[in-house]
């Protein structure tokens, strides 16, 4: 089975919702599209090469796939290794509404959009990375169907906005895999799957009736 691997930017309270332009997604009236900029830097930039020099498929859902469909062919593959490693990849499309896609090497997912994934990830082939696409990751969230979590954790705020962990996310535990910290304060934490959330307690004792006794004693001894 094939790796999936959701790679998103966020910020501290979690909202992932249109980072990279005001017009990405100004849906419910976002007004802090664009915020990764003020941050964005040759260290993050060497950061996305790593992770996208690697041989992998794309699976996106209708929005990032329309938004990098008008973006990514049109920009040089041989100076742009992110360019490069987008264009190469083959397309996985989750949408309800588009019948056709221009981007080369595109497939529609049809159907059931959980089982559909979940039949790529048991074909052999490269990694699958999923990026923007936040309505889909709920998806694949909920379904399980997330490995590992390579995330760029901004030092910023935003109060508002679609959350990459929205109601309904079910509870799993991560272990940290890499990390890394740029000058400009963002951590760049790869996670993977750990299994089930382990609970307890860190709660204190109340002690009981001997042990108050034997603490007494010592008191009255001193």
């Amino acid at each position: 089975m094939r790796k999936l691997i959701v790679l998103s930017f966020i910020t501290l309270d979690g909202v992932m919702q249109a980072p990279g332009g005001p017009e990405e997604d100004p849906t419910g009236g976002f007004r802090h599209g664009g915020w990764v900029a003020g941050y964005f830097d040759d260290f993050l930039g060497k950061v996305m090469v790593k992770q996208i020099s690697r041989t992998f498929d794309l699976l996106l859902g209708r929005k990032t796939y329309e938004i990098f469909a008008a973006h990514w062919p049109y920009v040089n593959t041989n100076e742009d290794p992110i360019a490069a490693g987008f264009n190469n990849a083959k397309k996985y499309v989750a949408s309800k509404t588009l019948t056709k896609l221009n981007w080369s090497n595109s497939e529609l997912i049809k159907g059931d959009v959980g089982k559909e994934v979940k039949k790529l990830k048991d074909q052999d082939g490269p990694e699958i990375q999923v990026h923007g696409s936040g309505d889909l990751i709920q998806t694949l969230l909920k379904h399980e169907l997330v490995d590992e979590l390579w995330l760029k954790i901004f030092p910023i705020t935003l109060g508002v906005g679609k959350r990459l962990f929205a109601e309904g996310t079910i509870p799993v535990g991560y272990k940290i895999l890499e990390s890394e910290i740029s000058p400009n304060g963002v951590i760049a934490a790869m996670y993977g799957r750990a299994g089930e959330v382990k609970t307890g307690s860190l709660a204190l004792r109340t002690p009981t009736d001997a042990e108050l006794a034997r603490r007494k004693r010592i008191r009255e001894e001193k």
